[in-house]
Order: structure tokens, then C-alpha cells, then sequence
């Protein structure tokens, strides 16, 4: 395998795991309000491929253990004999930092991307002289 086709698979699996987070963020966004909605999280882990080229692949998504907010509305129909019921335990300030964070992830592994395909198409030109 070429060394292009080794960095195109690198960065293909990167735009890959990045699209990945930004799914799992948007639901956690669309989810801050649903009551007893825990946040999602997902790692990435290396592969190790035949070649010995690493590729990022994203991990099985987790849910945050940490604490619901509780929230005190009597007229909610999931009140408690005391008007609290359990909220989410998404902080939407942290989400939309992840985002962006996936977002210029992405930007950088599709830049990488269209740089490798450029080379490769330069090196085939000088190769057809």
C-alpha cells in the first residue's frame, strides 16, 4: 500500500470518528431538557491495521453516571410528592465546546484529506511526463 493510501485512510477514519462525536453531541443538545436524559460520550481508540498505520475509530458510546439535576416543578408530571423530579445531566456550555472542538477536527482531517489527493494527482502528473 502507498504511503498516499495509507494517509487517506488516516484521515478518512479521523473524518470518520469526528462526524461520529458530532452525532453524539447534537443529540445530547437536542436532549438537555428531557427529563432523566444522561449525557452520551464516546472515546476513540487506536487500530493497528495489518501495515502497522494507526486509524482513529470511535469506541462504544458510555453514558455520564454523574448526577441528574434535580428541578423543582410541582406542576411537572414527573414531580415527586415534594415538586422535584430529575432533570438531564447535560451541560450544554461543555457541548458546544466539544462541537466546535469536532468541528475544527474534522476541517483539519478533510484539509489533510484534499492535501494528500492533491500530491498524489501532482505526482502522477510529473510521473506521465
Amino acid at each position: 500500500m502507498s504511503a498516499f493510501s495509507e494517509a487517506l485512510g488516516v484521515t478518512a477514519s479521523g473524518l470518520k470518528a469526528q462526524a461520529t462525536r458530532l452525532r453524539i453531541v447534537s443529540e445530547n443538545i437536542a436532549n438537555v431538557d428531557t427529563p432523566g436524559y444522561r449525557r452520551k460520550m464516546i472515546p476513540f481508540e487506536l487500530q493497528r491495521g495489518a501495515n502497522e498505520v494507526a486509524q482513529v475509530e470511535p469506541g462504544r458510546v458510555r453514558l455520564d453516571q454523574s448526577e441528574l439535576e434535580r428541578v423543582f416543578d410541582p406542576s411537572h408530571p414527573l414531580a415527586d410528592e415534594n415538586g422535584n423530579y430529575d432533570g438531564s445531566n447535560v451541560n450544554l456550555i461543555l457541548e458546544i465546546a466539544d462541537a466546535r472542538e469536532a468541528q475544527r477536527s474534522y476541517e483539519a482531517n478533510l484539509k489533510m484529506f484534499q492535501q494528500t489527493r492533491e500530491m498524489a494527482s501532482g505526482l502522477m502528473e510529473l510521473l506521465r511526463r
